[in-house]
């Protein structure tokens, strides 16, 4: 599900009737199609945190692959109108999750033009605990010299680097777009998102690193929720263990999240054999890449 970015402070409503909210927090109408859920959300509450209440109150009625507006009723004129960008709320107020007509379809379609690789936390630290680690070293390192060699923007996180240590020294950030620190899971982080929007048309997102199911999980969800397609690298991703691994990347397959290997991005990246990169490509992906435990699984 991708919701609209939101354009203003607070904006009094109505609506969200039902039973007192907790000290702290402010009731608030939630309305999804024909249904209508009171609940509450903290003082100050802001966009983020009600696409999570939405999710959490609907998310079973909510079709991830189309695009959404939050609306907020305002009563200055007697009718919902779009969230205003830095929207917190204050006091009760009734919201509504609004899909858009147009469907996104996701087909998997790849191009260098819009198409950036996010290499998730692949740390020093990380290297005696995750399975087949030095396997998923390798493989990334042939997905970020393919992007050097298609020109294909770069972002790199590391978790806690003080505690976690930096990016391991096999994998080269030449020529990466943005090293950023972290402490959230996710990979969306206000830097990030402000590093897609200098990036134009972007529409895909090739995501690879570690854990599979806490980091890449939670990155590839909430680029879902912008939007965005997801194509998760199952050959340079692992967890620490191989049960969290599999049952992650069968989930997010079912999310509409496409799960696919380091070959066939390469490959669909440059589309055509008379490619004027092909032949680079091509020396990349003469060796076949690791299997890391895979093949085993299927």
């Amino acid at each position: 599900m991708a919701a609209a970015e939101p354009a203003v402070p607070a904006l009094p409503g109505s609506g969200g009737g039902g039973a007192a909210a907790p000290s702290g927090t402010v009731p608030v109408l939630f309305c999804f199609s024909v249904f209508a859920r009171p609940s509450s959300v903290p003082h100050g509450a802001g966009y983020e945190l009600l696409i999570q209440k939405f999710l959490s109150l609907y998310g079973d009625q909510i079709d991830m692959h189309r695009k959404f507006v939050v609306q907020l009723f305002a009563e200055e004129w007697g009718q919902y109108v779009d969230l205003p960008k830095g929207f917190a709320v204050s006091e009760r107020c009734k919201v509504r999750l609004v899909p858009l007509q147009i469907q996104l379809t996701t087909l998997g379609n790849l191009t260098p033009s819009s198409t950036v690789f996010f290499c998730c936390d692949m740390q020093e630290r990380f290297r005696p605990a995750i399975k087949y680690f030095g396997d998923i070293i390798s493989v990334g390192q042939r997905l970020l010299q393919g992007a050097r060699i298609l020109g294909i923007p770069v972002i790199v996180t590391e978790q806690y680097p003080k505690g976690l240590g930096s990016t391991v020294q096999e994998i080269d950030l030449t020529g990466v777009k943005l090293v950023l620190p972290k402490t959230k899971f996710s990979m969306v982080l206000p830097e990030v998102e402000a590093a897609l929007a200098e990036i134009p048309g972007v529409r895909s997102v090739v995501l690879f690193g570690v854990e599979t199911h806490v980091c890449i999980q939670q990155t590839a969800l909430e680029l879902v929720g912008r939007g965005i397609e997801v194509h998760i690298v199952a050959d340079a991703t692992s967890s620490r263990s191989m049960m969290d691994r599999m049952f992650a990347l069968e989930r997010l397959a079912r999310t509409g999240i496409i799960v696919t290997t380091s070959e066939a991005v390469l490959l669909q990246l440059v589309a055509d054999k008379d490619h004027p990169k092909f032949k680079e490509i091509q020396n990349l992906i003469k060796a076949s890449a690791p299997e890391s435990g895979l093949l085993s699984k299927v």
